[in-house]
């Protein structure tokens, strides 16, 4: 039986991508782009209705507003994301910061503050880092 104040595995990972788009104050529109280009090909999402993406992005940045919103949404992130989807919820963390192709500095204290909060150790957060810094790599 699913708690009631538990999110699904979808919301928390939108949420985690959400709060990495808003880290710099405002939420671009490559950002975005990535939000829903992300949401309907990973399989993570494969059974998530998509019409309802504009809802969860707005009932995330609700919370936000909120005193203690950030550690609202961590604690929420945390207890609806099953730990298999732990190096996932980074891994679309980093490709939402990437889409600007720079992270700024909020950016990066709040992947740190993710990583810890995930547990994910260092060398797997390095790896995911580099790969994704890697997909953007030019010549």
């Amino acid at each position: 039986m699913t708690d009631m104040n538990t999110i699904s595995h979808h919301t928390a990972l939108i949420y985690v991508m959400v709060v990495i788009s808003a880290a710099d104050g405002a939420m671009s529109e490559k950002e975005l782009k990535i939000i829903g280009e992300l949401t309907k090909s990973l399989p993570a999402f494969s059974d998530f209705d998509h019409s309802r993406l504009l809802a969860v992005c707005q009932d995330c940045a609700q919370i936000l507003k909120e005193p203690d919103g950030l550690d609202a949404i961590m604690g929420l992130i945390d207890d609806g994301l099953p730990d298999i989807l732990h190096e996932t919820a980074y891994w679309v963390a980093l490709e939402v910061a990437l889409a600007d192709r720079r992270i700024a500095l909020e950016e990066i204290r709040l992947l740190d503050v993710l990583r810890r909060r995930l547990a994910i150790d260092k060398l797997t957060s390095a790896a995911i880092e580099r790969g994704a810094r890697a997909k953007y790599q030019v010549a």
